[in-house]
Formats: structure tokens, C-alpha cells, sequence
């Protein structure tokens, strides 16, 4: 078998083990790598002490990378995290990115997770790797631990000095190191770091500006055939009665077709085009004629989803409570005024540039599996339950992504290449058309909330969110559902449908439930579209207070200030510590530096919102003012600056958080004001970029990030910014014009009609 482009699939020479909370490293059990024999292992002389790293006798440190790549650059920083403490030559450092290793414990990337999970880890697993080097000089040169140093890749003591390499070549006797000793490790001070903190380029540039980087989509294995789908004409529920394939017969390089049949049901209807090219096999699925029963969704539309879920929110109907603080019921009666209003967001899809692959090899009843993918140890669960297989038969090759932003968290594309590659009996290269990437996205859901308060004088007494929609997880991961309040625990949710509606401003009576949408649930599944939950339910939110703020004649900043107090739960605690006082630092930095207050002039103005996202445990304080200039006549308004200031604990790598945050607020800015996907009929209408709009380079507006340093644990930045920008742009046409838009994407026609 002949595989290019394909990065190896990872073996160290030594085992550690590792859990997602905890880490242990476990040293001196060899484990051959790949394409080695036992005896060449034995002579190779490369260190490596733990599942996270190795290093070579010419010096070479080597960070395994069990995260996912898709233009982040990840593994930069955690090589800086492991490095660090290991401290080593940056100049000598390179980063692998893994296959799945169950030893990494949780293999996800999402969320904004992957620097805050795995700091301590990593910090404690080069910090390890140097107390054993210097250990091994200590045997070799003679004296105590306390006589020796590392630095740079350096030891030093008793007069003599030895590189890592040199040490390593001359043989590294192997130690092990239990959970206790590796707990007890003293890690570094922020003083003492000297990678982390700092601008260092992204080590895999240079690879992907060469062509070098291995992407899904250009792996290539001798005797493969290529599959292209031609999917049914509704999102969910169709299914195949019949295919007449005689017009694909004619088409020279045709095979076969298969009818996709997936016993985990991730996709339905779906035919797959087998044929010697990509491009034949597309005219061919082009050329299959194929008769349907179209399913119970097939009359489903935008319109029928947000009316199912309007219903839901008034009937109370199948009502999850989340959070249940003080008497909310009592506190709304007993206020001053009584503010009700509803906010709407449409569906989004991701649009990755790199359309969904995955190329299978099954020989000798292995899986070889090619493709991008960010949950790993999903696609681990997953196939085995579907081909009744073993998870000791598959070996998944991840490549790097040409795109995620959650979509890639999903299996479906790598059961459909499976299935396919299982009837061809030969190795399959599955790439979908741009056209089925687009219309059978797992989308961002369409989301109502129904928000409530009272306010006696300036103060709010009382808040109650209810909101409803589609849940991504009751899809894709169950086992992240939770039990509500009610003590009944069949009553569960999705947490990632409800993540921003428990704020941390200071409410003494406050509420929040939630209702799944079915109809929207069978008809167009859900997905993690990039930052989740929070661009909807902190657009009700940070939209809500700043319209109760208006209605009572108090500063929407002052209020938010006077919220944010840090009382009670809100003061936060363990990486959250200072939690509401540091969103309020954001905040107030955000609005000096965004211009807010001041007199801009004529239909202009500066809006501001502030968010903790992801997750309330795991939040990233994150602040936006929004500039912009509105036409009274005509509704049309321009996005003219997005200020965003952002606490993440200690940025690992600042110019790379800063771009994360960048990217972010235009994420949020294209969500915000041009994208919606029409749903008619059960399906998505778009079917490429011609017809979705996510924004183009001449839509950008100035965008300016500032860090705070706060010195604490480190905590994510891909995502946060996101969740920001809609509502500060929401709130700033309501200062510019006095019109108040409450559903996404804000357009200029909304705008008019708001007038």
C-alpha cells in the first residue's frame, strides 16, 4: 500500500498514560513506533518520556498534538506550554499531529477548549521530561540534583555542560514517575516562562506555504476509487425507493452506485457514484435518476420551525428549567415596569472551505481511515456501532482541515465513506460536492428567546429567559445532556443550547428554561456552528438589557457596571476567580477605547455587549463596542468599527490570540448582518457561496483587539468574540437612530421597519 500526503500515524518509544482531569506519565514501557522493529527501537536511542513529546539525539523536540488543525495553529501553543517548562531550544522544536490515542483521554476540539484543558498537562509533562534529563546527568556526570540546571536545551552543573541531544544519544535510562510525583511537579511562575507569553511564529506555516501539509482531501492510495454523493432533494427523512443508473453507464469511467444505508442515521437518502475520477464520478452522481420518498419533513420551513417554537415558549410545553433563583414570578408582579421582547436568530451553516472527505482502505479487517476531523473519539464510537467492528480495527489518520468550526466534530462523512468503502470492496476516496457540503450542513439552529424583567427605578428586580429551539447534542453527543431542576431525571437538556443565558450580572430573582424543537430537530439537524449557544442566547440577552436599560432612562453602561459586582456565585472561582469584575474590566475598557458616549454625530453610534463565553466554568471575558453609521430613509447602516477587549487569563501565544480574536469578531460581524440560510420545502435553498453570504473582504470593518493580561489560568479565544459583536452592533443602531432590530441578520430592511 502506497499512502501519500498522509501524516504517520503516532507510536512513542516509551508509554504514558493520561486521563482528561488528571495526567500520569509512566516511563520506561517501550512501545515500538511505526515502521520500526523491535531491535532498531531498542538502538534508537530517542527519548521519550511521556505520550507528549520526544526528543532525538540531534537534539530535535518533537510535541505531539492530539488537537485538531484547521488554521488555529494550536500546536504552536501548546509546544510553547510543553517547551516551556521542558526548556529546551525553541530553535530545535517541531510539532506531530496525532492519530486517535485513547491515552489523550477525550480527543475533541471545539469549544474553545483546547489551550484550557490542556495547559496543566502539557505544563507538567515538560516539566517532567526535565527533571529525568537532568536526573540522567546527574548519573552520568556525578554529584546531586541540586548541582544541575537546564536551560535552552543545556544542562549544566559541577563544570560540566551536555545538550539534550548529546545526552539523549549517549542514553537516557528509563524512570517511571507516578500521578503523585508528576502532581507535585513546581511549575514555573509567569516570571520564569520564557516561551509562554510570547509572539513565537506558528510552527506549521512554513509546511502549509510549501504544499507540504496533508489535507483529507489530497490523500491518494494506490487502487483507490473515487465516490461522489448525489443526495436527496430534502434535509432529513428521505429514502431511496429505486435508482436507474443507465445514463451513468455511458459515462466512461463509471462503476457502480451505492445506496448509502447508515444504521446510526446520521444522513438519510443518500446515493453514492463510484468511478475511476473525482469528475466522472460527479457527472455520473449528476446522471443517477433516483425515485424518493421524501419523509415527514418535507413540508418544513423557516417560518414553521420559529412558529413551533413560539408555541413552545407560550405553552410551556416540554419547559426545561435551568436555573431557578429567588421568585422570579413574584419580583415580576411586584415591579415598577413590567419589559417583554423576543429575539429571533435564523439558520447558519459553516461553509468550510474544504468540502466533507474521508478516504477508507479496509485490508485484512483494518480500517485505515484518512480525514480531518475534530472529535476524534467520536468517530472511534461511532463506527464500530455501525459495521459491527471492533475499535482495535480502526486506525484513524487525521489530517489536517481545511476548515471546522464545529462542522467537523460530526462522523457522518467518515460512516458514509466507510459504508461505501465496505460494498466497493476497495480503497474509496468520498469527497462531497460543494453543493451537498452546503445543503446538508448540521446548521447553527434557528433559536426564539422570549425575554422578561421588571425594574423598579433603574434596577432590575426580576429576569426570565425562555427560550427554544433545536438541540446539537441530543444529536450528536448525548452523553453531554443533563438534568434539569425538576428533580426528574428524564427531564434533560442540552447545556450547549443554554450556555450564555446563566449571565454573571447580579439578579436577585432570576429564571431560565428551555424547550427542544422538534420539528426543527427531525427536519434540519443541528450542529456546533463556531461559538454555539451564545450567539443566540447572548444576543436575547445582552440585546434585552440594553433595551430595559433605554426604557427606564438609565446608561446601558452604568447598568451593566452595576451588575457586575461579583456578589455571591458571581465572584467566580478556580480559573472564573474575579469572574463578573473582570467581564466588567473588559467592558469599560471596550467603551473607552470604542468611542462610547461621545457624540458621533448624526445617525452614528457606538453600541456596546458584553460576554463570558463558552461556558459559564470555562468563560473567556470578553467585551465589544460597535461603530456605526445608520440612513434614516433607507434602513442601510455600515459596521464601521468593532473594538473588542479580552481578558484570557495569560495569553500562551499573544499575536496568535489576537488573531483568533480577530477572526472571531468577523465571524460575529458576518452572522450578525449577512447570513441566513432559507429553509423551504425540508431543505436548505443555498447551495454555494452565490448563494449564501458569509462576508466578503469589502464588508470588513476596522477591527481593534486589545488583551488584558489578568495573569490567571489560561482560557480559550477562538470563539468568544462572536458572541459579542451582534448585539453591540444591535445596540449601537438603536443609539445611532432609535430603532431596535431583534432578530438576526440585522438587515437594512428591519432596520426601516424598527423606524
Amino acid at each position: 500500500m502506497n499512502v501519500k500526503n498522509t501524516p504517520e500515524v503516532s507510536r512513542r518509544a516509551f508509554l504514558a498514560g493520561a486521563g482528561t482531569a488528571t495526567t500520569a506519565l509512566t516511563m520506561g514501557f517501550a512501545m515500538v513506533p511505526v515502521g520500526m522493529s523491535a531491535a532498531d527501537a531498542a538502538t534508537s536511542n530517542m527519548f521519550s518520556p511521556s505520550m507528549f513529546f520526544d526528543i532525538h539525539p540531534d537534539g530535535r523536540v518533537v510535541v505531539h498534538i492530539s488537537k485538531s488543525e484547521f488554521g488555529q495553529h494550536v500546536g504552536t501553543a501548546l509546544a510553547q506550554i510543553l517547551c516551556d517548562e521542558l526548556e529546551c531550544d525553541w530553535a530545535n522544536v517541531e510539532i506531530k499531529h496525532v492519530g486517535f490515542d485513547a491515552r489523550f483521554g477525550l480527543m475533541i476540539t471545539g469549544g474553545s477548549w483546547s489551550v484550557n484543558w490542556s495547559f496543566d498537562a502539557m505544563s507538567r509533562a515538560g516539566a517532567a521530561g526535565r527533571k529525568v534529563l537532568i536526573e540522567a546527568a546527574v548519573a552520568k556526570f556525578g554529584g546531586a540534583v541540586s548541582e544541575y540546571t537546564a536551560s535552552n536545551g543545556v544542562i549544566t552543573g559541577r563544570g560540566r555542560t551536555i545538550s539534550y541531544g548529546d545526552l539523549v544519544a549517549s542514553g537516557v535510562e528509563a524512570r517511571s514517575m507516578t500521578e503523585a510525583e508528576v502532581a507535585g511537579l513546581t511549575l514555573k511562575t509567569a516570571d520564569q516562562r520564557r516561551f509562554v507569553g510570547q509572539d513565537v511564529p506558528a510552527l506549521d506555516i512554513p509546511a502549509k506555504t510549501r504544499g507540504e501539509t496533508g489535507y483529507g482531501i489530497d490523500v491518494e492510495i494506490d487502487g483507490m476509487v473515487y465516490a461522489v454523493p448525489a443526495p436527496p432533494p430534502v434535509r432529513y427523512g428521505a429514502k431511496v425507493n429505486s435508482v436507474d443508473d443507465s445514463a451513468a453507464k455511458a459515462i466512461a469511467g463509471y462503476m457502480k452506485h451505492v445506496v448509502i444505508v447508515d444504521p446510526i442515521g446520521t444522513q438519510t437518502g443518500w446515493v453514492m457514484a463510484i468511478a475511476d475520477s473525482y469528475w466522472t464520478a460527479k457527472k455520473a452522481a449528476e446522471a443517477l435518476k433516483i425515485d424518493y420518498d421524501l419523509g415527514p419533513n418535507a413540508g418544513v420551513s423557516l417560518a414553521s420551525i420559529h412558529a413551533e417554537s413560539a408555541r413552545l415558549i407560550e405553552s410551556g410545553e416540554s419547559s426545561r428549567l435551568v436555573l431557578n433563583e429567588g421568585d422570579v414570578d413574584a419580583a415580576l408582579k411586584g415591579g415598577e415596569k413590567l419589559h417583554e421582547a423576543t429575539y429571533t436568530t435564523g439558520v447558519n451553516i459553516h461553509m468550510t472551505m474544504e468540502p466533507m472527505n474521508a478516504t477508507v482502505d479496509i485490508r485484512d479487517g483494518v480500517y485505515n481511515i484518512h480525514s480531518g476531523n475534530q472529535f476524534q473519539t467520536l468517530v472511534m464510537g461511532l463506527v464500530p456501532a455501525a459495521f459491527g467492528i471492533e475499535a482495535s480495527q480502526i486506525v484513524f489518520h487525521q489530517q489536517s482541515l481545511g476548515g471546522g468550526y464545529g462542522r467537523r466534530l460530526d462522523a457522518d462523512y467518515i460512516l458514509m465513506a466507510v459504508a461505501t468503502a465496505v460494498d466497493v470492496g476497495k480503497p474509496v476516496k468520498m469527497i462531497w460536492t460543494r453543493e451537498a457540503d452546503t445543503q446538508f450542513d448540521f446548521t447553527r439552529p434557528a433559536a426564539t428567546m422570549k425575554m422578561t424583567a421588571s425594574t423598579t427605578g433603574k434596577k432590575i428586580d426580576a429576569w426570565d429567559s425562555n427560550s427554544a429551539s433545536s438541540w446539537p447534542n441530543a444529536r450528536m453527543a448525548p452523553a453531554f445532556m443533563v438534568p434539569d431542576l425538576s428533580g426528574n431525571e428524564e427531564n434533560k437538556y442540552d447545556p450547549f443550547a443554554i450556555n450564555g443565558a446563566d449571565h454573571w450580572y447580579t439578579i436577585a430573582n432570576r429564571r431560565v428554561s428551555n424547550s427542544q424543537n422538534m420539528i426543527a430537530q427531525n427536519a434540519l439537524p443541528p450542529g456546533n456552528v463556531r461559538a454555539v449557544s451564545p450567539t443566540w442566547q447572548f444576543w436575547a440577552g445582552e440585546s434585552f438589557v440594553d433595551e430595559v436599560a433605554h426604557a427606564v432612562g438609565a446608561d446601558p453602561l452604568k447598568m451593566r457596571l452595576s451588575m457586575l459586582d461579583g456578589a455571591g456565585q458571581n465572584a467566580g472561582a478556580g480559573p472564573t476567580t474575579d469572574g463578573a469584575i473582570r467581564l466588567g474590566k473588559t467592558l469599560e475598557k471596550a467603551a473607552e477605547m470604542g468611542g462610547y458616549g461621545k457624540d458621533m454625530g448624526a445617525g452614528k453610534g457606538v453600541g456596546l455587549a458584553c460576554v463570558s463565553s463558552q461556558e459559564r466554568g470555562s468563560a473567556t471575558w470578553t467585551a465589544c463596542a460597535a461603530q456605526v453609521s445608520v440612513d434614516k430613509a433607507s434602513g442601510e447602516f455600515t459596521v464601521e468599527k468593532l473594538t473588542i477587549v479580552t481578558d484570557v487569563g495569560t495569553a500562551v501565544n499573544p499575536a496568535g490570540v489576537v488573531a483568533q480574536v480577530t477572526g472571531a469578531a468577523m465571524w460575529g460581524f458576518s452572522l450578525a448582518t449577512l447570513e441566513e440560510a432559507e429553509v423551504e420545502n425540508g431543505a436548505i435553498v443555498a447551495n454555494n457561496f452565490d448563494g449564501f453570504t458569509p462576508a466578503r473582504m469589502s464588508d470588513a470593518p476596522e477591527v481593534v483587539v486589545e488583551l488584558i493580561e489578568s495573569g490567571h489560568y489560561p482560557v480559550g479565544a477562538g470563539e468568544p468574540a462572536v458572541t459579542a459583536v451582534a448585539p453591540a452592533i444591535a445596540n449601537a443602531i438603536q443609539i445611532a437612530v432609535g430603532a431596535r432590530v431583534r432578530s438576526l441578520p440585522i438587515t437594512a430592511e428591519k432596520v426601516k421597519a424598527a423606524l
